[in-house]
């Protein structure tokens, strides 16, 4: 039987015509190939953790919240997170904005529920909560304890936190206001988290930014938070990239 060893052996091939007649030796094929192999192997693995690098890069970010982050009687498209999301991509930024909102939702919904809502591959949490607290008249110190304890779990878990903040309405009076108002920086101190000091800046009783209801911001005053709110969560992610472990 004639073997390729055989044939290489027996029938050595000119490597162009009409030069001298170089001969090839089997053991030098070998060689080629063998490295050649290597060289497509090497290839694929760096391809292969490229990839794998380019995925880890993604950071999800969990927006935790009531109706104001579920987006609240606008279209999916409209709303909070998904907005909040094209925003940080259009500044190059590879990030997941998770829609944590639920409406109606008080500071105490969204400590309850803050195992199973923000999700374990999570990097980074906006905390947004207590606008239903406020309306409903909940004392501030249950307030504050609850804002205290998502605080310590996103910590617990590592992630980067942005402290949503918001105000009472006027006709609780000053003393509830006052009180109310003081939780978010209060605890932004304590825990050296970001705060953004009011979720609702420059949409707040614009009746041209809002629902019907005067509460809700249709979707053009979801714009002007994500605008103004969007800087600070640009940076949130970028802490999350450069391995920061505070704000």
């Amino acid at each position: 039987m004639l073997t390729f060893g055989r044939f290489y052996r027996e029938y050595p091939s000119p490597c162009v015509a009409g030069l001298p007649i170089i001969y090839v030796r089997p053991a030098i094929i070998s060689k080629f190939l063998i490295g050649l192999c290597l060289l497509v192997a090497s290839v694929m693995s760096l391809s292969g953790a490229a990839e794998a690098q380019g995925a880890r890069q993604e950071v999800t970010l969990v927006a935790l919240g009531d109706s104001l982050t579920a987006g609240y009687g606008l279209a999916p498209a409209d709303g909070f997170a998904p907005k909040l999301e094209t925003y940080l991509r259009a500044r190059g930024l590879a990030v997941r904005v998770v829609n944590g909102g639920v409406s109606g939702d008080t500071s105490s919904g969204g400590l309850a529920r803050f195992d199973w809502a923000v999700p374990d591959e999570a990097d980074a949490i906006i905390v947004e909560l207590g606008a239903n607290d406020a309306l409903r008249g909940i004392n501030p110190d249950v307030t504050r304890a609850n804002l205290t304890q998502i605080i310590e779990k996103s910590r617990a878990r590592g992630l980067q936190i942005l402290l949503a903040g918001m105000l009472a309405p006027p006709n609780l009076g000053p003393t509830y206001g006052e009180a109310f108002a003081a939780i978010y920086p209060d605890l932004a101190r304590k825990y050296d988290v970001a705060l953004y000091p009011f979720f609702l800046d420059g949409v707040a009783a614009q009746k041209s930014l809002n629902l019907a209801d005067g509460i809700h911001p249709n979707a053009a005053g979801v714009d002007i938070i994500v605008s103004r709110i969007g800087p600070y969560a640009e940076r949130l992610v970028s802490n999350v990239n450069s391995g920061e472990k505070s704000k």
